[in-house]
């Protein structure tokens, strides 16, 4: 088939989380062409009406979805697949509603709850009037550690030790969510921050549906109390920091996590189904000290890159990532 690999234009200086999606585009066009495939890249900027005047030029077959922003901000996400929804044009990925729907970290947690899913509670968003979750007890907040975060971006652009409050009453957090906010892409939340461990699911299309792939702990080596055990952007991409080199993931799991590993492989699939997803997806969780899964995040276009968590996934099943990427082309949405 002819495959165009779309993504998004990244900045001649572009900061890491920036420039990955260009080592995903050649993760995945190598992978095509070693299948056979005839594939080539389109950079995709805020002039949709000239990205999709290049689709149509080429005339591809089906084009392989990699755009995660555009001019810089994440909230745009959905806008280039619903431009290829408008003209017909086929694409592997999930829909642009459904990118959206999870994109939007608090209506994301909405749909969630309104679908039986457990996720943490949490606050706001700021300074968005939409979607605003009913204001926080003043003791509960008082109680409890609270994380902000970005409503539209990932890659934990923005998240930091300092992203962890724990507010004397609801007005304090909000005045944090609002301080954070333009640092967090202009829009943030406060969610209850869940102590115990973190794990991520990858879920990948398949004949037969979605099949969950081997599940994964991030593990905090060597952090202490004075360490926020939360996989922050320095854990992502600052390849010289402490964080980077002690938050390894494993998949090696004692027969006693058989129980808690099952609930979270069922709740990754309750969340593809409940999001209409396709092709590739990651669900992240905390689980509590006493084993009960909360859902932080789902990502319906989570990096794919070799050395990320997914193709990480992919290897401990046993199974090359031209395969993977086989079995994604075969799971197209349509408008």
């Amino acid at each position: 088939m002819r495959v165009l690999v779309a993504h998004n234009a990244v900045p001649g200086e572009g900061s890491p989380d920036e420039a990955d999606v260009l080592t995903q585009s050649r993760a995945v066009t190598g992978a095509l062409s070693a299948l056979g495939h005839e594939a080539k890249t389109l950079e995709c900027t805020l002039d949709l009406e000239s990205a999709l005047a290049r689709v149509r030029e080429w005339a591809p077959d089906v084009v392989f979805n990699l755009v995660e922003s555009l001019a810089g901000t994440g909230r745009l996400i959905h806008l280039f697949p619903g431009v290829l929804d408008a003209a017909g044009i086929p694409y592997a990925g999930s829909c642009a509603e459904s990118l959206l729907a999870t994109s939007h970290k608090a209506m994301a947690k909405r749909l969630m709850e309104a679908g039986g899913l457990p996720t943490p509670a949490w606050a706001g968003p700021r300074p968005d009037a939409a979607f605003r979750a009913p204001a926080v007890p003043d003791g509960q907040a008082a109680k409890n550690l609270w994380i902000v975060k970005s409503v539209w971006e990932h890659a934990s652009i923005g998240l930091g030790p300092e992203s962890l409050v724990r507010p004397r009453d609801a007005e304090e957090l909000y005045a944090r969510m609002d301080e954070a906010a333009p640092g967090l892409g202009g829009s943030c939340f406060a969610e209850r921050f869940i102590p115990g461990r973190e794990f991520n699911l990858s879920v990948l299309s398949g004949p037969e549906g979605p099949e969950v792939l081997p599940p994964a702990e991030i593990l905090f080596e060597g952090y202490g109390e004075d360490r926020a055990r939360i996989v922050d952007y320095r854990a992502k991409w600052d390849e010289g920091s402490y964080e980077y080199h002690h938050t390894p993931r494993r998949f090696d799991f004692g027969p006693e996590d058989g129980p808690l590993l099952e609930n979270l492989t069922r709740l990754s699939l309750s969340a593809w189904r409940l999001f209409r997803l396709a092709g590739w997806v990651r669900v992240d969780f905390r689980v509590d000290p006493d084993g009960n899964p909360f859902i932080l995040e789902v990502n319906a276009n989570p990096c794919l890159s070799p050395d990320a968590g997914f193709a990480a996934a992919v290897d401990r099943a046993g199974m090359p990532f031209d395969r993977a990427v086989e079995r994604i082309l075969a799971d197209v949405s349509w408008g």
